[in-house]
């Protein structure tokens, strides 16, 4: 189908751009072969480009010399012409027709060829600029934050004065520093979501908003539990189980706690054939920083996790800088003003 389009497209126009397009995919292709070290069948490839750009060329050639070349005179036009005698007879004036200009071959290559280059051009520009399309810092635009609008905000919300939702939490944590605060800073977020989600075994009585943020190389998820547990209270229950990576600190003027716990894997079969469904089993290992709402620890606290699949977590230090830069902004939205 190309090839036909091609071919419908005049010869001073369609030859340009065959050696251009030519030229610079032989060129290209030679310059992954011997540079990149691709091997010799790019090589060859390249070669082969740039010979049918030559041959093209050639083409071009010897139609612009046959242009500028006087076309021979014919024998008609060597005969000498009898002057016909001269009669009475009135003598029509000859119409003239106009002369049909030919079109300049200069002309089209160059608009061939200035076209080629400015489609050319906004690629190179389009790619170069960043996803947000206005950022001059180059830093990518985050995933946007998927909600639940559509679902009915739970009693527990309503009933509790200053609780934030999930969109508040997302809106606060996904931010474009993030992936610098992980130690990742050339990667972006791929998936954001806010929940409206209440404490389990609290008949739905307590408001627990969760946020996560997915990198490729680790996930974040920040949470508000809106109950009377205080964070020192919640240190002495880490001294009854295995709390030997527990840590108690101040941030932000508050107590806070970092704490380690393996996340929950759980397989399920959807009928397709790939996987099979079977118990609860042991994730990746996690670690969490647990900041008090207030300076005087009076219950409830912000929870801050972060994992990876591949079992790899960043320094302590980097939970705390991402506390001090997310929890300052969190705000109430319209929807947690209703």
């Amino acid at each position: 189908m190309l090839g036909f389009l091609v071919r419908l497209l005049p010869f001073w126009i369609r030859e340009p751009l065959i050696i251009l397009v030519g030229t610079v995919f032989g060129v290209r292709i030679l310059f992954m072969a011997l540079v990149d070290g691709e091997g010799w069948v790019p090589a060859v490839i390249g070669a082969v480009f740039l010979l049918g750009a030559a041959l093209r060329g050639r083409v071009v050639v010897h139609a612009l010399r046959a242009r500028r070349r006087p076309a021979p005179a014919t024998e008609a036009e060597l005969v000498p012409v009898t002057p016909a005698p001269v009669t009475s007879a009135p003598v029509t004036p000859a119409v003239r027709r106009p002369v049909e200009k030919k079109p300049n071959a200069f002309a089209q290559a160059s608009f061939a060829i200035g076209l080629f280059a400015v489609i050319g051009g906004a690629l190179w520009i389009e790619g170069k600029l960043p996803e947000d399309g206005t950022a001059a810092t180059g830093a990518s635009r985050p995933a946007a934050c998927r909600l639940d609008e559509d679902e009915e905000l739970p009693g527990a919300y309503r009933s509790t004065p200053g609780a934030v939702t999930g969109a508040d939490l997302c809106r606060a944590l996904n931010g474009t520093e993030l992936p610098e605060l992980l130690g990742t800073p050339a990667e972006r977020s791929v998936y954001a979501s806010g929940t409206d989600n209440t404490a389990p075994l609290t008949d739905r009585k307590v408001a627990q908003p969760e946020a996560r943020v997915e990198f490729e190389t680790y996930t974040v998820e920040l949470s508000a539990t809106y109950n009377k547990l205080t964070v020192a209270q919640y240190a002495k229950l880490t001294t009854y189980g295995d709390g030997r990576d527990a840590r108690k600190l101040t941030v932000l003027g508050r107590p806070a706690l970092l704490t380690s716990d393996h996340m929950m894997k759980i397989q399920f079969d959807l009928g397709s054939g790939e996987g099979a469904s079977g118990p609860v089993e042991q994730g990746p290992l996690a670690r969490t920083l647990t900041v008090a709402f207030d300076g005087k620890d009076r219950g409830g606290s912000y929870d801050l996790t972060v994992w990876s699949e591949s079992g790899l977590l960043p320094d302590d230090s980097a939970l705390v800088d991402i506390a001090e830069a997310v929890l300052p902004r969190i705000t109430r939205g319209a929807r947690g003003q209703d």
